[in-house]
């Protein structure tokens, strides 16, 4: 597309990846998320970057919070719903939110427009971390070797 090279790089070089590594029956949800994974691509170590489109009906990820990861998302196109514990919020282009790690306020994004939104989101690489989902069964711990999904009675899915 571009003649960038590292340490620049155009994003719409990137790969994408559709939907996620959650299991059954939980991965519908999210079917309709294309992530580029901006940060690999440009080897940085302590933080992830992603440029993300969700598609209409689709939504960010499960409602849940991180125990070590802090979290920053930036809209860029479109129109998303931010749902927190403090209700719904609308976001639109040009605004940012951020949520803390260890802060109990499960939080996703959900596209209920019928046009695609594009943002970027970025989270830190703590070892160690977790992730809690308040309205799901499910639980989430990082490992070397990527995210291992359990029940919330800690069988694994």
């Amino acid at each position: 597309m571009t003649s960038a090279r590292l340490p620049a790089i155009d994003p719409r070089d990137v790969p994408a990846s559709r939907g996620s590594n959650y299991p059954d029956p939980f991965a519908a949800r999210v079917a309709g998320r294309v992530k580029r994974r901006i940060g690999d691509a440009l080897g940085l170590k302590n933080f992830g970057v992603n440029l993300t489109m969700l598609e209409p009906g689709s939504q960010s990820s499960l409602r849940h919070w991180h125990a070590r990861q802090d979290e920053f998302v930036y809209v860029l196109e479109g129109e998303l719903v931010l749902l927190s514990e403090s209700g719904e919020q609308r976001l639109t282009q040009g605004m940012a939110a951020g949520f803390p790690a260890g802060l109990a306020d499960g939080h996703c994004l959900v596209n209920r427009s019928d046009r695609p939104a594009v943002y970027i989101e970025v989270g830190d690489r703590m070892p160690g971390d977790a992730a809690t989902y308040p309205d799901d069964d499910i639980a989430a711990q990082a490992r070397p070797d990527g995210w291992t999904f359990t029940n919330r009675a800690g069988v694994p899915y």
